[in-house]
């Protein structure tokens, strides 16, 4: 009778390690892109910290590739932080793409409000009850004058300076 192995008694495949890898190599590749304030909150080790500063001078895309593969050998040592890691920069990116999406929205109203004038201003009003109508009837119409005007959006800053700040307190 034939012994075989169970399934988890296998060492990864060539596959398997090459996917992991390649999943560092990409982990570096978003450590070295960090700047300074966010590369401080990941906690890197002190010892990575110089490899880390290294690969970030180097401008030749040829020596630079070279020295973040470097960076992801030396990354592979502290396997246990690796998910930490990951979790830390995956977090930033979502909250990232989250202030994109709020931002977003802002334009959206400031852009409604613009082109629809009163009507879009008490829906808005309706959901953001906080709201000073006058204010924002006050910028609306100071928007829309410099848009006619030709002259620069300082009060279509001001309009989404105001929804932006309305909006962050209230439900939009």
């Amino acid at each position: 009778m034939i012994e075989t192995d169970a399934p988890d008694d296998l060492p990864p495949s060539r596959s398997q390690r090459r996917r992991e890898a390649l999943d560092v190599l990409k982990l570096a590749h978003d450590i070295v892109a960090l700047d300074d304030h966010k590369l401080a909150g990941l906690a890197l080790d002190d010892d990575l910290l110089p490899h880390v500063m290294h690969a970030r001078r180097i401008t030749q895309h040829i020596a630079r590739k070279r020295e973040v593969g470097f960076l992801a050998k030396q990354l592979r040592r502290y396997e246990e932080e690796l998910p930490h890691w990951r979790a830390t920069l995956d977090a930033d990116t979502a909250e990232s793409r989250q202030g994109a999406a709020r931002l977003h929205r802002v334009e959206a109203w400031r852009d409604r409000l613009l082109r629809e004038g009163d009507d879009a201003l008490g829906e808005f009003v309706a959901q953001h009850p906080q709201a000073d109508r006058q204010q924002l009837r006050t910028l609306l119409r100071q928007a829309q004058s410099e848009h006619a005007r030709g002259k620069p959006p300082a009060a279509a800053r001001q309009l989404f300076r105001a929804l932006r700040d309305l909006m962050a307190h209230g439900a939009d």
